[in-house]
């Protein structure tokens, strides 16, 4: 009886073990992404420490400086969806690699930037810059469902690092090397990245559905085919989420993009003062992506954490109305950092629930394209209201609209609670 049942039990055992490894597997996968982010944003914010000296240094102005922004707007709104669709077709590791190769390209024509054309020209290969959509493509399809939203959390607090070392090392090699200098080691930066992505990062994370052969499927469908895009809206919950996204975003996202303009010209901060403040950001943001946003999905339901991020969003408004200097900013940005981590994760994390794990790639890129749009409209927005009516217009802009926003969704018929009793 002993010997049968060791024999009975030894399948079981193997796999256990087997899926035991499998999860070891994918968790260090996990772990490498994460620093693939914290890197990528790092480099990201060393860059916000270049451009907007270098692009006065060159002869721009608000306006100018507007339409450069504007321009990368452009070319993430259209490069997003299909970057997202070319991450489900070929992989993670093609994506990734794709995109740390653009950056490198990216960093070295900014460094070479002598004239107000190469600092356009320059932006060009933002077109397929999406680490960040593709590190959380890979966070979705390696987390189950009713973890993805601390999952991509974490995320958020890479982005809290990658924030806090991108702006102290951005601030003091502008100050003590030159512009040209920082945007090489950015280029280095990203060659690192690059390596990273090719030694650990798998060719595809996504899971094979038994009797199917993803692969074959996937190479069959074309990158730019439209409908395969678009018919993401068509799910359920999908279309509702995106007009929330894009109307509630759009006011934090005009003042997230005029916010190096005001740092020079209202708040007349030096660029490694520049960098200090960001590094505040990067911490405040990491205490709420690592030790808030997590509990709170724990306990509460989707539905109330994105309308509590939004009431709170339309405060942070009102009060960027009436702030004076500096001081009022920094104690603003607390609920602020905590009301966009909130407001994105928790939209990512619905949308991408809400459409097949083999289209997750597909739907962050949506997402990355409406970040996007929200960069593309919000520098002619905010530069019009800053030069125009100044830096209070913003703010009372962000109150209006959040707070209809958050008066039409506490209206809404229960929808979102039937839809959370389904699944």
């Amino acid at each position: 009886m002993r010997r049968t049942t060791e024999t009975s039990d030894g399948p079981a055992l193997v796999s256990s073990q087997a899926s035991a490894v499998t999860q070891l597997k994918e968790n260090n996968i996990l772990y490498i992404v994460y620093v693939i982010a914290a890197l990528d944003i790092t480099w990201m914010f060393l860059q916000f420490s270049i451009t907007p000296y270098l692009a006065r240094n060159l002869g721009f102005d608000t306006l100018w400086f507007g339409y450069l922004q504007t321009m990368v707007g452009v070319l993430q709104l259209f490069g997003g969806p299909l970057f997202g669709r070319f991450a489900d077709i070929f992989g993670a590791r093609a994506a990734l690699s794709l995109s740390c190769a653009a950056t490198i390209v990216f960093f070295i024509l900014l460094a070479v930037a002598d004239s107000p054309a190469m600092l356009f020209i320059h932006k060009i290969p933002t077109v397929i810059m999406h680490v960040l959509p593709a590190s959380q493509m890979v966070v979705a399809d390696l987390s189950e469902p009713d973890k993805r939203a601390a999952a991509l959390s974490k995320l958020g607090l890479c982005f809290g690092i990658g924030m806090i070392a991108g702006s102290t090392l951005g601030g003091h090699l502008v100050t003590h090397y030159g512009e040209r200098f920082a945007a090489y080691s950015g280029a280095a930066g990203s060659a690192l990245s690059l390596m990273l992505v090719l030694i650990f990062i798998p060719e595809t994370t996504k899971v094979q559905a038994p009797g199917t052969d993803t692969k074959s499927e996937t190479k069959n469908k074309s990158i730019f085919n439209v409908g395969q895009i678009t018919r993401l809206i068509k799910y359920p919950g999908v279309l509702s989420t995106f007009v929330v996204k894009i109307v509630a975003g759009l006011p934090s996202g005009i003042f997230q993009v005029m916010f190096s303009v005001m740092a020079m010209e209202f708040f007349k901060l030096t660029p490694k003062q520049n960098g200090y403040l960001m590094a505040y950001f990067g911490i405040t943001q990491m205490v709420m992506q690592g030790g808030v946003i997590g509990r709170l999905t724990a306990r509460y339901s989707e539905s109330s954490l994105l309308l509590l991020s939004i009431g709170v969003s339309a405060c942070v408004g009102l009060a960027q109305a009436y702030m004076k200097n500096v001081f009022h900013f920094c104690l603003i940005v607390v609920p602020m950092m905590f009301s966009l981590s909130t407001f994105n994760v928790i939209t990512d994390s619905l949308l991408t629930k809400s459409v097949p794990s083999t289209d997750t790639g597909t739907m962050l890129g949506l997402c990355a394209s409406v970040q996007s749009l929200l960069r593309t409209v919000g520098p002619t927005i905010g530069g019009f209201l800053y030069v125009d009516y100044g830096i209070s217009s913003i703010g009372f802009l962000q109150f209006i609209v959040n707070a209809a926003v958050f008066v039409y969704q506490l209206h809404r018929p229960l929808k979102n609670k039937k839809v959370e009793h389904k699944q």
